[in-house]
């Protein structure tokens, strides 16, 4: 049996970037990451997940994440919502905005080797993204359900995804902006 066949085994494709497990008793392991970042590497939004939770009705969601550095995450809020991200593999900056558009907060993180903190969770409705440092990004993700796509609000003050020339220029901006932010 090739790797590629034992990470797929109990997996249900939904599209090119979901995948649901399907046994009683989740696994994931080496196996498992390299076939979700090969996914995220072959989809269109550069981005692939393992739900482990079996239904978008559910009550709790739980996911693991590839994002390759060149996917565009539209800052976006939950509304009453949390998540938390706990970092597998990889380096990010969460950027947190107010809903003018202004940086809100900044919140560095990485793997447990990095030297950031490696887990993160948002309470509150807040607009946010993903700044990704590294050439792709493994998180866990846990958050409410059911997931309910009205209740993910877009940021106006950021480009939809379509339109590649605006999102490159506003995602050089917030990368600028946080550069420039003094460190603590």
């Amino acid at each position: 049996m090739k790797i590629s066949d034992i990470a797929i085994a109990g997996l249900r494709r939904i599209n090119d970037e979901v995948y649901v497990a399907e046994e009683a008793i989740v696994q994931i392991g080496s196996e498992r990451i390299a076939f979700l970042k090969t996914k995220a590497a072959e989809s269109l939004r550069r981005r692939a997940r393992i739900c482990v939770h079996r239904s978008s009705e559910d009550r709790l969601h739980e996911m693991l994440i590839a994002i390759c550095a060149d996917s565009y995450i539209h800052p976006h809020k939950h509304l009453g919502k949390s998540e938390s991200f706990h970092i597998v593999e990889g380096i990010v900056d969460v950027v947190v905005f107010e809903d003018s558009g202004a940086i809100r907060e900044v919140i560095p993180l990485g793997d447990a080797n990095s030297g950031r903190s490696f887990f993160y969770r948002l309470a509150d409705s807040l607009f946010h993204t993903l700044l990704i440092r590294s050439q792709v990004l493994v998180v866990h993700e846990v958050t409410n359900g059911p997931f309910l796509r009205d209740e993910a609000v877009l940021a106006p003050f950021a480009p939809p995804e379509g339109q590649a020339d605006a999102v490159q220029a506003y995602v050089a901006s917030v990368a600028e902006a946080v550069a420039q932010r003094p460190t603590v």
